[in-house]
């Protein structure tokens, strides 16, 4: 026995990884969204196979119903397999109030050096980024209008809502028959109904397409935007005189979903460039 006891022996410290763990946060999702979220899944293994990479899901609901991982318990599971370093990458569209509650949470841990990314639309540049992926997609003005679909927030003073006035400022300047509403709060679908309404939008262009603005379309698609419902979309415009209303799709391994952003690959990389900055800093810092 060492002369000095237990506490006089030479406590063995655990080998500490010199890369940053990375961790993707998603909202989550128990719909046929899943998908997309796989196939980001595949492309983070192709980009960083040597990397540990967790996943980690913001929605408490859908926690509970798939017992998947919260950001806090990634972040503790990294610290516990001993790094130093983490990266948290959102796949969130815009940064929120739901962007500032991820950075509290990773203030929580004084232990780790926590870098986070950026969020798809984080700057007036990433802006133009993707809109610019997403023109192809437009119908022709002489063929119809196209209406960006926004997920929305309920909160008045969430910061998030600028971005959302600022975006629908920025496409009824450039685009003449492009418009966005959001599921929740502004821009107002409601309203925008008055608008189409009153400039008898349906009679200039006989259809309408719905281009959601979200990762995975999943559930809001299915229900909020296309389904058959009277309080649908879909139903609203069809109710107001538009003859076609439709929702953007793809086909992923002989099934058919609604295009959500994360079936975009050039989307994807955009995602994929945001990772690659927070590891570059997580390099030098």
């Amino acid at each position: 026995m060492n002369q000095n006891g237990y506490i006089g022996r030479k406590v063995r410290q655990p080998d500490l990884h010199k890369d940053a763990a990375i961790i993707i946060l998603s909202f989550g999702t128990t719909t046929r969204g899943i998908a997309a979220l796989a196939l980001f899944r595949q492309r983070v293994a192709e980009v960083y196979p040597k990397r540990r990479i967790l996943w980690a899901y913001t929605s408490a609901v859908i926690r509970r119903k798939t017992g998947d991982p919260s950001l806090h318990q990634a972040l503790a599971q990294a610290e516990a397999e001993n790094f130093r370093k983490v990266i948290v990458q959102p796949l969130h569209i815009f940064p929120g109030t739901e962007y500032q509650q991820i950075e509290e949470t990773c203030s929580f841990f004084p232990g780790l050096r926590v870098f986070l990314g950026e969020t798809l639309m984080h700057r007036w540049n990433h802006i133009e980024e993707t809109v610019e992926i997403l023109e192809k997609e437009f119908l022709p003005k002489e063929l119809g209008l196209n209406l960006l679909v926004l997920h929305g927030t309920p909160l008045a003073a969430d910061p998030v809502n600028i971005v959302y006035l600022g975006l629908d400022r920025l496409l009824g300047d450039r685009y003449p028959n492009v418009r966005t509403a959001a599921i929740e709060g502004v821009p107002d679908f409601a309203g925008l109904k008055q608008v189409l309404i009153r400039n008898r939008a349906q009679q200039r262009w006989p259809e309408i397409r719905l281009i959601p603005l979200l990762f995975m379309a999943g559930i809001h698609a299915e229900e909020d935007l296309m389904g058959d419902e009277e309080e649908s979309w879909k139903s609203e415009l069809l109710a107001i005189g538009f003859k076609e209303v439709s929702c953007l799709t793809t086909v992923q391994n002989g099934k058919e979903y609604f295009k959500g952003l994360g079936y975009y690959p050039e989307i994807v990389e955009l995602y994929l460039h945001r990772l690659q900055r927070a590891v570059q800093l997580s390099e030098l810092y």
